[in-house]
């Protein structure tokens, strides 16, 4: 059964990175032995390897493809109104019932890097509708990335899951 959408709603990460969607998907995010649940605090040091993801899904064959997001939407310049997001990864044609090692690395992981302040990191799951419609391209930047862009560039829809952890700056 997919989850709730209201840790979301109150974390500002359907408004800010995603548009209202019904969750239908589930997956799991690890680092280490910490599995990610909205709003978790989890330290740049433990974030720093790729995470294991592993996308929960039915006993449909064959089985459906996704795409994972994560981004940062903390990261914009507070003088630029117009900056979005920082893209941290992007996998595609990940099977059901798999981890994001079975897919494609479009864009390769990058920790999180808060420089001040607390930050969201947040995981977008969309299903395909096949393989990959981009052709395998990674966007041009991960500066100023706009998840909601992509999806629509990639005929992506709207997410089916979604989750998100905060990280802030380790003192030395």
């Amino acid at each position: 059964m997919a989850s709730s959408i209201d840790p979301l709603v109150m974390g500002k990460v359907i408004g800010d990175v995603l548009d209202m969607f019904a969750p239908v998907a589930e997956f799991c995010v690890h680092y280490g032995s910490k599995q990610v649940s909205n709003g978790c605090e989890i330290k740049p040091s433990s974030a720093a390897n790729k995470p294991n993801v592993q996308i929960i899904g039915s006993s449909r064959l064959p089985p459906d493809l996704y795409t994972l997001v994560m981004v940062d939407p903390d990261a914009p310049s507070p003088s630029d109104p117009t900056y979005r997001e920082w893209l941290h990864w992007i996998v595609v044609d990940i099977p059901e019932k798999s981890d994001a090692t079975k897919g494609f690395e479009l864009v390769p992981y990058m920790g999180p890097q808060p420089p001040s302040g607390t930050h969201r990191y947040v995981f977008a799951l969309f299903k395909q509708r096949g393989a990959f419609l981009g052709g395998r391209r990674a966007p041009d930047a991960r500066v100023n990335f706009s998840t909601r862009q992509f999806a629509a560039q990639n005929e992506l829809g709207i997410p089916v899951a979604a989750l998100y952890f905060n990280s802030q700056k380790e003192t030395d």
